[in-house]
């Protein structure tokens, strides 16, 4: 489902850091129809270490709208934007050699990982970034710390955030190689349903006509929402796992057949995060089934298909020699085994004219 500024992603209320006055920002409260969303959200802001969100979904989806929406409820309350042309050093920043070789000293100029600290870092068209960038961040987003090394000299400071991707699948596919390390993935469909979409035209207008007085009526939400993610964050250390808690992520990951344990780690780390967001004593499997989903959208594997293959051989073999008896083509006794020419016809005879004048050649150029 699409969010209440679908269609309206760039015209929405822009928090970035871009030196001028920002401008109100639609309440992640009024958000309506993206509770998936919402919820994955969510769980990246109390804990950073998942790895951020990644959002699909086709155009004018709010997909941007609820990444600066979430920005606010942040410490910081800010979100960075880091566009496709960006440069590495822009990015992670740039240590001046210099001045370490004129007086041993290091300065570090700090680029929008440090900025981002604490923050949203929001990634528009994330499937277009370079791979450089994309291993940049993506490591810098699960470690909540940015290293930069230049010429045997090294800086480091912490980068926490939450990262947020957003990208168009007409656009082209996230490279496979990059799309596991995303902790959390969402697909938003357009919306069909006549009272979703007028509810989300009505408080677009309503929006537009009085933001202050609009982001008045949820405050009190959006005061809750940040009260939460505060106490969630305090919470995460004093959560643990039972082995029926284990036990459930990886029945899911390996139903799932995804890659290594990088899916259990993250479906673990969600369920805590969703438990402490809950207020929750402990964590349980309910918790883990509720996140099932965004951890392992863009994980699952289809083995089905796999599996179809290895019996298709045994299934196939008596369809040949029931079509064999019924012809009464005596050949089809002798093909060669299932298991090694799935899929074999007969031979077919074909016209074939005789060749006079032909020489033998010597055993010797043979």
């Amino acid at each position: 489902m699409n969010g209440a500024m679908r269609g309206a992603d760039d015209a929405g209320c822009s928090a970035c850091v871009s030196g001028t006055a920002a401008r109100p920002i639609f309440p992640f409260a009024a958000l309506i129809g993206q509770a998936s969303l919402q919820q994955a959200l969510v769980l990246a802001a109390i804990d950073p270490g998942l790895g951020g969100v990644l959002i699909s979904g086709p155009r004018g989806t709010a997909k941007s709208t609820a990444a600066r929406a979430l920005a606010e409820l942040l410490p910081e309350g800010e979100l960075v934007n880091l566009p496709l042309g960006a440069s590495e050093d822009r990015l992670i920043g740039t240590l001046d050699i210099e001045s370490v070789l004129r007086d041993g000293s290091v300065r570090f100029s700090p680029g929008l990982l440090a900025k981002a600290h604490r923050g949203v870092l929001y990634v528009d068209e994330v499937n277009l970034l370079p791979d450089a960038l994309v291993d940049a961040l993506l490591d810098a987003a699960a470690s909540g710390v940015n290293t930069v090394e230049r010429d045997g000299v090294s800086h480091s400071h912490d980068a926490s955030f939450v990262l947020i991707g957003t990208m168009n699948p007409e656009e082209g596919e996230l490279r496979p190689q990059l799309i596991d390390r995303f902790g959390l993935m969402v697909e938003l469909q357009n919306a069909f349903e006549p009272q979703v979409r007028q509810a989300i035209v009505k408080a677009r207008f309503a929006f537009d006509l009085d933001p202050v007085g609009f982001r008045t009526v949820y405050a009190e939400q959006q005061a809750s929402y940040v009260q939460r993610i505060r106490s969630a964050r305090a919470a995460l250390p004093l959560l643990s796992f039972d082995d029926a808690v284990h036990a459930r992520v990886s029945a899911l990951c390996i139903d799932a057949a995804v890659d290594g344990l990088r899916a259990d780690l993250v479906m673990l780390r969600a369920a805590r995060a969703l438990a402490a967001f809950e207020r929750a004593g402990a964590v349980t499997v309910r918790h883990v089934e509720r996140v099932a989903d965004p951890v392992l959208l863009h994980r699952r594997r289809q083995h089905d298909s796999q599996h179809a293959n290895q019996r298709r051989p045994e299934s196939a073999a008596p369809t040949r020699d029931v079509a064999a008896g019924a012809s009464g083509d005596t050949a089809a006794s002798t093909t060669p085994s299932a298991d090694s020419e799935w899929g074999y016809l007969p031979p077919e005879p074909t016209a074939a004219l005789p060749v006079k004048g032909v020489i033998a050649l010597d055993a010797k150029k043979r």
